[in-house]
């Protein structure tokens, strides 16, 4: 959601910053911009609405700088337009600031003190720049000194890069909330939302922490706290493989991802398994765990769906009770907790601003946390107690795949690493390396057969308007998963239902021409999802069957080799994404970035 760049010291600056929009293009953003500077007294902005090529396709030749700063805007504030699109400036265009995040007191501010300004944008962020300027020219602050009383008077999360066309040889930065690293280069100095954006340009980074700031020049960087006291930081190394951020042969990030899948099981596999299959967890986590009356699960979306998935996990192999929450709910609907609780964070990114703010209020109440992720130099990861990497590489695609069958198999590392830790039977004789052996086997069968899939999702989904999903148990919880994978990217009205709550209204819509897909794959409830199957094909449903060899019959469409019950999500859902991905592609639209949505959602 939003990225920045930008850049100090270098010569070819404009080509940096594009470049580094363009590898932030999977986080989601409805327009782009660009200002840069040569400290000369010349400089330049650029500012379009749509995708990067369209900003490319306006900056001229003689756009160059030493110093620049770059944009992509997901919208908040204002719709996607010129005037509403990053950099935003002082009315004097004296001041240029990129801004993600979102200001919650932004109209106070304004009406305190920029009472007589007159705005150009909708956006919070030009409140931010505004009062910049307000207090360089109106109380005669330097710019350093307005920066930081500006960034004391915010309410919300911010991380924000300032140019002073006065002093155009420093950027200003500020962070709270929204992430942020300093790159360090020789003779030139860096700043970006995501390592990813510059990753051929340093991998050497200053972690910006909340409620902090900084003076980036070329060959300095100074970090502060918001009272002006110095902050010592050390450089962390972050490497990104350039065949992860590329799509290689693939036609989209979306289907390389997916095709990933096997491989991903298999370094799982052996990150965490020895030779013996037994799990490598450490001593510390597995005892922290050990002492806890009940696990609680904090995530949002597609890592929500796979938190479902744990709770199984968790419940038969560990015997600890355990509860999935929605972070954006739990955040400001905390629950009864049990008496040693430990909470299990789920991100992706590690950047989601739902699930962090769960985090820091189970640390200010002194609750042990452990952060599953895929990026363990995140926000999320830094403040965790405990963190587990998924080992799935960079998803550039805005539609989680990889990560979510990783996060599957994570919690299954964990969760048989401490049931025999507890000493439970159902863990010793959990075959793991089996199983994940067994489901990269059957990932590779399905992802090699593009040709059925999209003959599926051709005869039961690219024409549709409406279509739903069903299952019993961990089919339904795969059901929520499948139906987000759908309706995210083909824009098809898409609902996940436990089977047997049809009767209960959902059955209520089901009429001819509805796509119905089914999950059976559980033999204690494969009769009643069958009879389930037949209520909506007597009402004109069209009916797929995804089933496990254990619970298959003659006219079900669809095989899966069968796995312990717990871990059959590592193959239906691949079906939902091999489905999601056909029908999107075969209605012509974007598969990697759908309409509204972001990768890294960091506002709440």
């Amino acid at each position: 959601m939003c990225g920045i760049v930008g850049i100090v010291g270098q010569k070819n600056t404009t080509e940096i910053l594009l470049k580094g929009l363009e590898r932030l293009e999977y986080r989601g953003y409805d327009s782009a911009g660009i200002y840069v500077n040569n400290q000369s007294g010349k400089d330049y902005l650029v500012k379009t609405v749509g995708k990067i090529a369209a900003l490319e396709a306006e900056v001229a030749p003689e756009v160059q700088g030493t110093i620049g700063i770059a944009h992509t805007r997901w919208a908040t504030h204002g719709q996607p337009s010129v005037a509403n699109a990053h950099p935003q400036f002082s009315t004097s265009k004296r001041f240029y600031v990129v801004h993600n995040g979102v200001i919650n007191n932004y109209r106070a501010l304004q009406d305190q003190y920029l009472p007589e300004t007159t705005f150009v944008s909708q956006t919070d962020t030009e409140v931010i720049v505004q009062m910049i300027a307000n207090f360089v020219e109106e109380e005669q602050l330097d710019t350093a000194a307005a920066f930081q009383k500006t960034l004391k008077l915010l309410d919300g999360s911010y991380a924000l890069l300032l140019i002073d066309t006065q002093q155009p040889d420093t950027i200003f930065v500020g962070k709270n909330k929204s992430p942020l690293l300093i790159g360090c280069g020789a003779g030139f100095n860096l700043v970006t939302s995501d390592a990813l954006a510059t990753f051929d340009q340093t991998d050497q980074y200053l972690e910006l922490r909340d409620q902090e700031m900084a003076q980036v020049q070329a060959t300095s960087v100074v970090i502060k706290n918001l009272n002006g006291e110095i902050q010592s930081r050390a450089r962390t190394t972050i490497k990104v493989d350039d065949s992860d951020v590329s799509k290689g042969s693939y036609p989209t990030f979306m289907l390389k991802e997916i095709d990933e899948q096997p491989a991903v099981m298999r370094r799982i596999s052996q990150a965490y398994l020895n030779a013996d299959g037994e799990p490598q967890i450490s001593s510390e986590l597995l005892q922290a765990l050990a002492q806890a009356d009940r696990l609680y699960f904090v995530a949002a979306g597609t890592s929500y769906h796979a938190s479902l998935v744990g709770k199984r996990l968790f419940e038969k192999y560990t015997e600890i009770p355990t509860e999935v929450g929605v972070a954006s709910e739990f955040g400001y609907h905390w629950p009864i907790l049990s008496q040693r609780p430990f909470f299990i964070f789920l991100s992706q990114s590690g950047e989601t601003a739902d699930s962090r703010q769960v985090l820091v209020e189970a640390k200010r109440r002194g609750l042990p946390t452990l952060l599953i992720t895929n990026a363990v130099n995140s926000t999320l990861a830094r403040e965790a107690d405990y963190v587990l990497a998924l080992h799935a590489g960079p998803e550039i695609a805005v539609a989680s795949t990889k990560a979510y069958t990783a996060q599957i198999a994570v919690e299954a590392v964990l969760a048989k690493a401490l049931g025999e830790w507890r000493g439970i039977d159902a863990a010793r004789e959990f075959d793991l390396q089996q199983q994940l052996s067994l489901a990269a086997n059957g990932m590779e069968t399905l992802v090699s057969d593009h040709e059925t899939w999209s003959k599926i999702a051709a005869e039961y989904l690219t024409a549709v308007s409406d279509t739903f999903y069903l299952g019993r148990g961990i089919d339904y919880d795969v059901s929520l998963e499948a139906a987000l994978k759908l309706k995210e990217i083909s824009y098809v009205h898409t609902e996940g239902f436990a089977a047997g709550e049809l009767k209960h209204g959902t059955i209520a819509l089901i009429e001819p021409g509805v796509s119905v897909i089914v999950f059976i794959t559980e033999e204690t409830t494969a009769a009643h999802t069958r009879s389930n199957v037949q209520e909506v094909r007597a009402r004109g449903a069209k009916v797929l069957i995804i089933a496990s060899q254990n619970c298959q019959e003659h006219t079900d469409q669809m095989i899966l080799p069968a796995l312990t019950s717990e871990l059959m999500p590592l193959l239906t859902g691949v079906c939902g994404q091999l489905l999601a991905y056909y029908a999107t592609l075969q209605r012509g639209l974007n598969v990697d970035q759908p309409r509204n949505l972001a990768k890294s959602v960091t506002v709440e």
